[in-house]
């Protein structure tokens, strides 16, 4: 689908959504209407689909009893504002991703992507099961929300850039978008790094305010018509190896609403993260196919110079959080780096040697 095309259907439906959900009641016959602002375009394949289909998922299972009216990127409140709309009532709800919200605390980024950190699957295991999610309650609970694992995207692609990279010397102010620690590491590699949501980058690159963007993978960056501007597509992301989206909802209402219920938020917020993996692992495939074969897009990798000098800033930055004046910060930070030590045993053992080896000897 080309840019024009999506951004015009997105912003017909957008306008259509919005113009339909003001209009509903909040409370009928003793149900409960919540409302979800994201940090996505309406329609936005994997990410806003997602959204839409969470919201459309808990109406449906609770039988209207808690019905969620979505509210994409701009049409309630701006794309990064969402979790502050949570936070001021505007909303019940946000969809977005973590990372976006290093300004209330360091100690996010950690439930979005850490840069060499853990793979989604190694974030998943120390959420659920390694005490990331007690962690993560702690920080929102000052805020007065509460957040849960909604989406992933798997290890993201690195990016879009102008010119082809041959070395460091090659990022000395580079004006490059990207978010969250990933963006502070590329920073200690000489960037420009600034943040903007999804709807703003094509225009930032296509006037020339940006030298270089990433958001995603092939599967959004093909609808956000990146090509159109740079050819040279590299992969992996370094700083961005598996993240996740969350939905971050108003914790008081959340617990006044009755233990079913509760529950089944919970749940197809854990239903809905697995489900947009296999939306990403599926489409990105395909479209990346179609990148290279309809629109010459040349993909590349990182020269091993940058990638080493990333790890090395990488590593830097982490022992800044371990050794934060933050205290809750610093205990999100040590736990994430024990859990990371256990949890990669089995990557990097097992199903790293598996890759490998299946990319040797097996074709079919």
């Amino acid at each position: 689908m080309e840019r024009r095309q999506f951004l015009k259907g997105a912003a017909v439906g957008g306008v259509a959504a919005a113009a339909s959900t003001l209009a509903a009641p909040a409370i009928a016959q003793g149900n409960i209407t919540w409302r979800m602002v994201t940090t996505w375009p309406r329609n936005f394949p994997g990410l806003g689909v997602g959204a839409q289909r969470l919201a459309d998922r808990i109406t449906a299972a609770s039988g209207g009893r808690l019905t969620v009216q979505v509210f994409s990127a701009g049409e309630l409140v701006p794309a990064l504002q969402s979790l502050d709309a949570v936070i001021d009532g505007t909303a019940e709800m946000a969809h977005g991703a973590a990372y976006y919200w290093l300004n209330k605390s360091r100690g996010l980024a950690f439930f979005t992507g850490v840069p060499y950190g853990m793979t989604s699957r190694e974030l998943t295991a120390w959420v659920r099961y390694m005490g990331g999610q007690e962690l993560w309650d702690e920080i929102y609970d000052g805020f007065g929300v509460q957040g849960f694992l909604s989406g992933d995207t798997g290890t993201q692609a690195g990016g879009w850039f102008r010119t082809e990279l041959t070395g460091l010397s090659d990022i000395q102010g580079l004006r490059f978008r990207t978010p969250g620690l990933g963006g502070r590491v590329w920073e200690m590699l000489g960037a420009s790094v600034v943040n903007m949501p999804a709807g703003e980058i094509f225009p930032a690159l296509q006037s020339g305010t940006l030298d270089a963007a990433e958001f995603v993978g092939p599967f959004n960056d093909l609808a956000l018509g990146f090509h159109q501007i740079a050819k040279n597509y590299y992969f992996p992301s370094f700083t961005e190896p598996g993240l996740a989206t969350e939905l971050v909802v108003d914790k008081a209402k959340y617990q006044a609403l009755p233990a079913d219920l509760q529950a089944l938020v919970r749940d197809i917020c854990q239903a809905e993260y697995d489900q947009v993996a296999s939306d990403f692992a599926a489409n990105d495939p395909r479209a990346l196919q179609t990148l290279i074969n309809q629109h010459g897009v040349t993909i590349r990798t990182f020269p091993d110079e940058i990638l080493e000098a990333g790890a090395d800033a990488s590593k830097q930055l982490l022992e800044e959080l371990l050794a934060s004046d933050d205290p809750l910060t610093k205990r999100v930070a040590e736990n994430y780096v024990e859990s990371l030590r256990i949890v990669r045993e089995r990557t990097d053992g097992n199903d790293t040697l598996f890759v490998q080896a299946r990319k040797r000897f097996f074709e079919i």
